[in-house]
């Protein structure tokens, strides 16, 4: 009984050690961010180009072409805005992880990394923590800024059913992030491969245009892919005021999506970190 509770108090001081080292990896992701300032400006001024650009579309698009929410016809710029969003996360999923493992290993630090007494998830999430702050609040503040500039109109009762929908969605598109990283790990550069298969993924998704306008047998298929579950459940919560019971089919169809996508991601990932260990090229970049 007392070596029981001896070994649980110690996994728990264990775990709590793992998670105290996020801190350490979001203070310095901070640190190298704000010693770029002028990458937030440039940031910022990419989501304002972003927004007319997709604004002026917006004056050409026939809104009888846009499909309608809760009975209410939305506007082009309604329906790209929440597009727009998720594509902001499949972008920070996907090109994040990747590329924080290739620093590491042009910065020669990679297989020092490695080689702590630190889980591999933890090195994953941690690589990645101070986006996974950052990324969220700077959506938010772009849904809010479109919202005020061009008086778009988002049902706000559909937030909390969104933010389920992208919760259980951004495992998905992780699990794609870890395998591109298990790419960059094996081959340096190889991750263009699980980037290309995200972006088709993204065409046929209806995040700028309606899946209506594809060819029959496309639409059809394209409503298989995740990405676009996801999507119109968002939308079917901003803009068409869905309730729970709504919805409910698309976060039941997610869950085992986005558990099989992340667990494959993790798989590979370990693989190409055991790979590489036996060659021992984890070092080479």
């Amino acid at each position: 009984m007392i070596h029981a509770v001896t070994v649980a108090a110690r996994r728990h001081q264990i775990f709590f050690a793992e998670l105290r080292k996020f801190g350490a990896f979001m203070r310095r992701d901070f640190l190298v961010a704000w010693s770029y300032r002028m990458a937030f400006v440039s940031d910022l001024l990419g989501l304002v180009g972003l927004v007319l650009v997709f604004y002026f579309i917006s004056l050409m698009v026939d809104p009888s072409k846009l499909p309608t929410y809760g009975g209410t016809q939305v506007t082009y710029l309604e329906f790209a805005a929440v597009g727009m969003t998720l594509g902001i996360f499949i972008q920070f999923a996907l090109q994040r992880v990747a590329a924080a493992m290739r620093a590491e290993q042009l910065m020669g630090t990679l297989e020092s990394l490695l080689v702590t007494p630190t889980s591999r998830s933890i090195i994953q999430l941690g690589s990645v923590a101070f986006d996974l702050v950052y990324t969220p609040l700077r959506t938010v503040v772009f849904l809010l800024a479109i919202s005020f500039t061009f008086g778009l109109h988002f049902d706000l009762g559909g937030l909390p059913k969104a933010a389920a929908i992208l919760l259980l969605f951004v495992p998905f598109i992780w699990g794609l992030g870890v395998a591109s990283a298990a790419g960059v790990l094996t081959f340096r550069r190889g991750s263009g491969l699980v980037a290309l298969g995200a972006i088709a993924l993204s065409l046929v998704s209806g995040i700028y245009f309606p899946l209506d306008l594809l060819p029959a047998w496309l639409s059809e298929l394209a409503r298989l892919n995740p990405v676009a579950m996801a999507i119109n459940g968002m939308r079917d919560a901003l803009l068409g005021g869905a309730s729970w019971s709504e919805i409910a089919p698309t976060l039941l169809m997610l869950i085992p999506l986005s558990a099989a996508s992340l667990a494959g991601g993790l798989v590979a990932f370990r693989y190409a970190l055991r790979r590489e260990n036996r060659l021992g090229t984890l070092g080479l970049y």
